[in-house]
């Protein structure tokens, strides 16, 4: 996990009166508070890459396609936390002591970046399963093309799924997929014009 804003304990009210006046978005767990480090310009793109992919799956369903800024609270761990892409299906379940905050995500999206790829894969992971409607996590590689789609099935078993260029990282819990060829062509530096 990143690094604590500061050494002391923190109430959850100072964590969200922090967040409110705050250009920062910062991870609360235990009393902590963890600034979140910026992204490169790649890893944004690859966020927005999925957001377009998804939303133009989706858009006409039940579910709707969140970019980072969609606070999303696990109420068994308490972890609040800003995923790179979250997708929510039927309304909104907001957190009890955050109306800014959503404890339903169907699907979450993190961008994998050399600093957050091991928080990502394990103990974010770990707290992400305890969202009980979670159905999918998708964890999008920053080094190669490839996208691992986690899903739980119904007796609470996560099994993965590994999609490389030319394949496509189904999303059935909301109907959708990502094709991999078509997400890192999205982000590929534009030819300049001449």
């Amino acid at each position: 996990m990143h690094t604590p804003a500061h050494g002391i304990r923190y109430e959850r009210a100072d964590y969200l009166a922090l967040e409110a006046g705050s250009n920062v978005k910062h991870e609360f767990l235990g009393g902590q508070i963890y600034g979140m480090a910026g992204g490169s310009p790649e890893h944004a793109a690859l966020a927005a890459a999925v957001v377009g992919l998804l939303f133009a799956q989706v858009r006409i369903g039940r579910c709707r396609v969140y970019d980072a800024d969609l606070r999303v609270r696990v109420l068994e761990t308490g972890l609040t936390t800003y995923p790179d892409v979250s997708v929510v299906c039927g309304p909104l379940e907001r957190d009890p002591e955050d109306d800014n905050a959503v404890t339903n995500p169907s699907v979450l999206v993190e961008v994998l970046s050399r600093s957050t790829e091991e928080y990502d894969r394990g103990d974010k992971f770990e707290h992400y399963k305890r969202i009980v409607s979670l159905r999918q996590y998708v964890l999008v590689s920053h080094r190669e093309r490839r996208v691992e789609v986690w899903s739980r099935d119904h007796g609470d078993v996560w099994t993965s799924v590994v999609a490389l260029d030319g394949e496509r990282g189904a999303l059935p819990s909301i109907g959708a997929n990502l094709d991999v060829r078509e997400l890192y062509d999205a982000v590929s530096e534009p030819e300049s014009i001449r």
